[in-house]
């Protein structure tokens, strides 16, 4: 098995959580990085020890017939990708850019707005990318909406992109770089251990301040919420046994 082999893909959008956001007329496209250090790069700088344990890397499919090495066909995929990425870049622009435009394509032509996520397990900055001749993957399609989760505090601090969306992911050791996110208007994601019946009240206190409550597994359209907000995710996976402080109670 050559992990070091091009990635046949490098988005998808048959993910679950994103096909709700269809219901809004929202159709999104993620690509899945293997976290932390699992390639042999680390592509999350600022993951937790809770957040390490509780990654959704395992969830639902990733998760399913690994073997000894942790491995399974789609493990093995998001390790091409991140290997691909640190090792031939600009390969790998060429090879996102063809599906970029192809995803836009198809989710025009059926009638949705398309948003891309390219941090669906990864926490890179984009935004500093260069890409195909441009600033970054942002200024190379300004008529796309894309969107992320980040635990970086420094790059919630200047101006971002007008077509990136980024929201604060807190977790274990982090509040108060979350409080300064929803001081500035910039939504904060926590996990929440709850069951699925569950009915989030409409507001949720928070260092000493009450903030709107949005349940995040609705869509995974995080640029549609509503700024200065907690974006409610329920545990899953191994996160729901979580005892470092990364889950947080209801």
């Amino acid at each position: 098995m050559n992990l070091d082999e091009t990635p046949k893909s490098l988005l998808t959008r048959d993910n679950p959580k994103l096909l709700k956001g269809q219901k809004i007329g929202v159709m999104s496209a993620v690509m899945h990085l293997a976290p932390h250090k699992l390639s042999g790069a680390n592509v999350c700088p600022h993951a937790t020890p809770g957040c390490i344990d509780a990654c959704l890397n395992t969830s639902g499919r990733g998760g399913i017939g690994l073997d000894e090495n942790g491995h399974n066909t789609i493990q093995i995929a998001r390790i091409r990708r991140t290997r691909f990425f640190r090792n031939n870049r600009p390969a790998f622009d060429k090879m996102l850019a063809r599906e970029i435009t192809a995803f836009v394509k198809y989710a025009r032509l059926h009638g949705f707005t398309p948003a891309v996520r390219l941090n669906g397990t990864s926490d890179i900055p984009w935004e500093k990318m260069p890409f195909n001749g441009h600033k970054n993957v942002f200024a190379a399609y300004p008529d796309v909406q894309f969107y992320d989760y980040t635990k970086w505090p420094i790059r919630l601090r200047g101006t971002l992109p007008k077509n990136y969306n980024l929201t604060f992911s807190l977790a274990e050791g982090n509040d108060k770089n979350a409080a300064d996110a929803l001081a500035a208007g910039i939504n904060v994601a926590a996990v929440f251990r709850v069951s699925k019946t569950v009915k989030y009240p409409a507001r949720y206190r928070f260092n000493g301040r009450e903030y709107p409550l949005i349940d995040g597994d609705e869509t995974d359209a995080r640029f549609t919420d509503t700024g200065g907000s907690i974006i409610a995710l329920r545990a899953k996976g191994r996160g729901r046994y979580d005892k470092t402080g990364f889950v947080r109670e209801l």
